[in-house]
């Protein structure tokens, strides 16, 4: 099975590719939902991560206080590298134990959807990379939209994942500016893995 990564930074758009893609048939990995399950399912990651940022990182009904460890985790960059060796190596074992799944039944190409490829060592277990990349002025006001933070936090956050950003030579660039369309690219790309 050929296990391809949909990728890019914050307010790139790459959750609007992975469902295109999933409109169309492929099962689709999302780190970051699953990331966020395994913080409150999985009794090893919830304890690194009281042990790392104390008890107040959940709340009282045993959900993740998100706001506390936002605040934490993108303000300290110890603290941000702390709470990435705890969560992406869990999510890296739970996606590939999803892309094993995903072969037993037959499945041809899946896809995993992850902001932090690199950071997370993802682009050293997949096949593939679609990159989606958009103007960053595009993508702060795209976040600012959905989240509600300032342009600033979320140029604090666009920082924090510089490295995501940049593009290799062997991966495929999905440009979604809000001018070129995305279907065609996507049907492109797919064209692609076809023929190979």
């Amino acid at each position: 099975m050929k296990l391809i990564a949909i990728t890019g930074g914050i307010g790139s758009g790459k959750s609007v590719v992975a469902r295109i893609v999933q409109v169309m048939g492929y099962q689709v990995y999302d780190c970051d939902s699953r990331a966020k399950a395994l913080m409150t399912e999985s009794r090893d990651v919830k304890g690194e991560l009281i042990e790392a940022f104390g008890t107040e990182v959940y709340m009282a009904d045993g959900s993740l206080n998100r706001k506390h460890l936002s605040a934490v985790a993108f303000t300290d960059e110890k603290a941000l590298a702390r709470l990435n060796g705890i969560v992406h190596p869990a999510t890296a074992r739970d996606m590939l134990h999803w892309a094993e799944s995903q072969a037993t039944t037959g499945a041809q190409v899946a896809f995993v959807e992850t902001a932090l490829l690199r950071t997370a060592g993802l682009d050293l277990l997949v096949d593939d990379v679609w990159h989606v990349t958009a103007p960053d002025d595009v993508r702060v006001a795209r976040v600012m939209v959905r989240s509600g933070l300032t342009a600033q936090q979320v140029r604090d956050r666009m920082a924090s994942q510089l490295v995501e950003d940049r593009i290799a030579d062997n991966e495929h660039v999905i440009l979604n500016d809000n001018e070129a369309a995305l279907l065609p690219q996507v049907i492109q790309l797919l064209n692609n893995i076809q023929s190979t």
